[in-house]
């Protein structure tokens, strides 16, 4: 397949009157080798559903169709924010891979709206089109099980969160980060970049680094290093506590990150007593700080507050 380079990339977008902007992080990868790289982590298998968050352009687009061809199957699903980019890109895929055209869908919203099955969104047999239902957008056809993305830098982490949220069936997936970013959601405790999204991104799936990728593969080139990170989701912790009350210990925990947690839990607890007692019930000593706890540690308190004992 001919994949997109940089005088491809300049070309549609002086075409198109397209003016890569910051304020929706758009930085356009012209580099063949790397968006092969990303389609080859995805890995792709018969049957998989391929969610691509800001495609942009369509450099990674055309590299995922390439690898989904291959997996036999296995079809593709790209969200892009902006307008103009997403009507442009069936054009890009009809001219480049015109035989693969009827594995994508192109769906144009804000990844952040997305609804899944299990809040507002459709188990499947969607139309091919976005379709907004309070507020929400739902996708077409069957659940993504794979996600892909160079994902703005500034919304990195919530997208990467409210996709395993919304979408159960995302089982694995690899995302372009800016470096430090990627660092935070790979971290585990005791590290110094261990933090709010090294803890959430825990009670989905395990991260791990997956590369580096130079500025010079960008246009525009941008003034951050950025890294790949990919995950495979594990399974549910067992556990009475929900996500939202477990993730509300975990900001409370991190709120004042070099304070102990019987400190740094006084306001969510009521009182430095209170987080005294709740931290001991779960077996959490109330001298530590919330960078030395793995994700059970905070599920343990969460379950503590609802009287449920510790997390076993």
């Amino acid at each position: 397949m001919r994949l997109l380079g940089a005088g491809d990339i300049r070309g549609i977008a002086g075409r198109i009157g397209v003016r890569p902007t910051k304020r929706l992080g758009q930085n356009f990868v012209v580099e063949p080798g790397t968006v092969r790289k990303i389609a080859a982590l995805a890995a792709p298998r018969g049957g998989d559903v391929i969610l691509e968050v800001g495609p942009g352009l369509g450099s990674l687009t055309l590299a995922l169709l390439e690898a989904a061809a291959g997996a036999g199957d296995a079809r593709l699903v790209a969200v892009e924010i902006d307008p103009v980019l997403a009507a442009e890109l069936p054009k890009t895929i009809a001219d480049r891979a015109p035989e693969l055209a009827g594995l994508v869908d192109v769906v144009a919203a804000d990844a952040l709206a997305l609804a899944g099955p299990g809040d507002g969104g459709l188990a499947g047999g969607a139309p091919a089109v976005a379709r907004r239902e309070r507020g929400t957008v739902s996708l077409p056809g069957a659940p993504p099980t794979v996600l892909a993305a160079n994902l703005p830098y500034n919304v990195a982490v919530p997208v990467v969160l409210h996709l395993l949220a919304a979408f159960p069936s995302l089982a694995r997936g690899v995302v372009m980060v800016q470096a430090e970013v990627a660092d935070r959601m790979c971290a585990g405790p005791g590290s110094r970049v261990y933090g709010v999204p090294s803890a959430k991104l825990a009670w989905y799936a395990a991260a791990r680094p997956a590369g580096t990728v130079p500025r010079s593969v960008f246009w525009p080139m941008p003034n951050v290093d950025s890294k790949l990170v990919a995950f495979t989701r594990h399974d549910p912790l067992p556990t009475t506590a929900t996500r939202a009350e477990v993730f509300a210990v975990i900001d409370a925990a991190f709120g004042q990150r070099r304070k102990t947690l019987r400190a740094a839990l006084a306001g969510w607890a009521g009182s430095p007593a209170e987080a005294e007692r709740l931290l001991t019930e779960a077996l959490v000593a109330p001298g530590a700080r919330g960078e030395e706890l793995e994700i059970e540690g905070f599920v343990s308190i969460a379950q503590a507050r609802r009287g449920d004992g510790p997390f076993a």
